[in-house]
């Protein structure tokens, strides 16, 4: 029943694109949005259908070169942080920029429509979700496409173009906000909508409800270094957030399959944000060379890299006799546009937001705010759901977590300063969460905030080095973008 229940909610996402259509027809013979119902059934399209995670991982100190003769020439480029070619093919750069910009469009017009029913409070909940989601879209490209934020530099810095209107020509001439700018109008988004947002949803963990619009708004301000908010849209989950964490040690009684079911399946209490992604990203453990590689494998996922020096819950396999390896997490469901042909396009299930991001951003809240103790619990707390043979005795303290992450001279430098208790905290929590989203792209936004040195070795090649402040740290305006004026980042 549970993979019916998870192929049902991908049916639900990929069939709902009667309202798409108006983006690329001429603005006067758009159809009208006139109706709450109509509204409501846009705002099913104001999230990015493609995904990210293959680029991001692949740019990210995840990746490995297996060796693997074949390889797609995406991956090739996004290992070495340089802008894809293949500009029309899945999981490329340019898709999800233009997902993200598709998805703005979607809630645009929502905003609009609202606007003109006479903005009506029984609308609150449709303009939360827009605005929400009208955030993240555009935190998520100013996180590709610019350079980290840093409030010294931010009002200077190359942002993205926000885009607050519907289109009314068919080409516009955008330019690009400064990363202040974009920051300033992203928060103010989200302190507009989060009062506003709600679960009333038929399928809630499809929508920005209450938690995910949290989780996100406590991945905002993890960016901008705001603690105490990070900290009080948090305190839901508690310090021991009981049920709510993703339960690895139950994917032990499962088939690989029906563990990429599960992972990103509505019914998982920790799931909180879910969205049906046109991408081959299932098959990369099969055909992308520059991923996590069998012999490097041990590096990451040891017992000597747990804190408490035990074999970590995570399940790993391989297609291709352990070349590379793969965590399962993601089920594809191909719907075929023509059976007799074979054609048609993969969707997977793909977990956004979740409690286990939310509560790991909680813990270095704490952690930066000096609460060292209370985040010894927290973390303990975490790292209990991720160990085999977790144990009561199993505590984490200072100097359990200075000695396994020793400070580095200029390691890591984010914009703010670090206390060197801070700093092996921060790194605790950092590769806590590098392991735990493995595959998903999250190590990347900490690569970018830590201004992590990142080196890819490629064979019979000489090493790639990411250095700090590398201008390929903020990836190449897509060409079809700068070809109609958007301004190139500087290399």
């Amino acid at each position: 029943m549970k993979k019916i229940k998870i192929v049902l909610s991908l049916l639900i996402l990929i069939s709902i694109y009667s309202c798409d259509d108006f983006l690329s027809e001429k603005p006067d013979n758009r159809t009208e949005i006139d109706t709450p119902e109509k509204i409501s059934e846009l705002l099913v399209e104001a999230y990015p259908t493609m995904s990210y995670f293959d680029i991001a991982e692949t740019m990210s100190d995840n990746s490995f070169d297996s060796g693997m003769p074949e390889t797609l020439i995406k991956d090739e480029q996004n290992y070495n942080w340089l802008i894809n070619t293949e500009t029309a093919k899945i999981d490329t750069q340019a898709f999800y920029w233009d997902a993200c910009y598709r998805a703005i469009a979607h809630a645009n017009k929502a905003l609009q429509a609202i606007e003109e029913l006479g903005n009506p409070a029984s609308l609150n909940p449709q303009k939360g979700e827009a605005l929400l989601a009208r955030a993240y879209s555009h935190f998520m490209l100013v996180s590709f496409w610019s350079q980290r934020y840093n409030p010294a530099t931010a009002t200077t810095d190359l942002g993205i173009p926000y885009v607050t209107k519907p289109e009314t020509e068919l080409v516009v001439k955008y330019t690009r906000n400064t990363v202040k700018e974009v920051f300033d109008m992203i928060e103010k988004d989200i302190t507009d909508g989060l009062p506003l947002v709600t679960n009333d949803y038929k399928e809630p963990k499809f929508h920005f409800n209450k938690n995910a619009a949290k989780a996100f708004a406590s991945r905002f301000y993890l960016i901008k270094g705001d603690w105490d908010k990070v900290i009080a849209l948090s305190d839901d989950l508690g310090s021991r957030p009981v049920g709510k964490l993703r339960d690895f040690a139950s994917y032990k009684l499962l088939t690989p399959e029906n563990q990429m079911i599960a992972y990103a399946s509505s019914g998982a209490e920790t799931n909180l944000l879910v969205v049906s992604a046109n991408t081959i990203v299932q098959r990369s453990a099969r055909y992308n060379r520059f991923y996590l590689s069998g012999p490097r494998q041990p590096e990451l996922f040891g017992a000597a890299t747990s804190l408490f020096n035990k074999t970590w819950l995570y399940n790993f396999y391989t297609y291709n006799s352990s070349i590379t390896l793969f965590c399962p997490k993601f089920y594809e469901y191909f719907k075929y546009t023509n059976v007799t042909a074979g054609i048609g396009e993969p969707y997977v299930a793909e977990v956004l937001l979740s409690n286990d991001e939310f509560f790991l951003n909680r813990i270095e809240a704490h952690v930066m705010k000096g609460q060292i103790a209370l985040a010894n619990d927290e973390l303990e707390y975490f790292l209990s759901t991720r160990t085999t043979g977790y144990v009561a005795t199993d505590k984490v303290t200072q100097a359990k977590v200075e000695a396994k992450y020793p400070v580095i001279a200029n390691e890591y430098t984010p914009f703010y300063a670090m206390t060197p208790v801070q700093t092996s905290y921060v790194k605790a929590i950092a590769e806590t969460r590098r392991r735990d989203f493995i595959h998903e792209g999250i190590r990347w936004f900490d690569v970018k905030r830590f201004n992590i040195v990142v080196n890819h070795e490629t064979f019979n090649k000489p090493t790639n080095t990411l250095v700090k402040d590398d201008k390929r740290r903020a990836l190449q305006i897509p060409l079809h973008a700068s070809s109609t004026g958007v301004e190139l980042n500087p290399r």
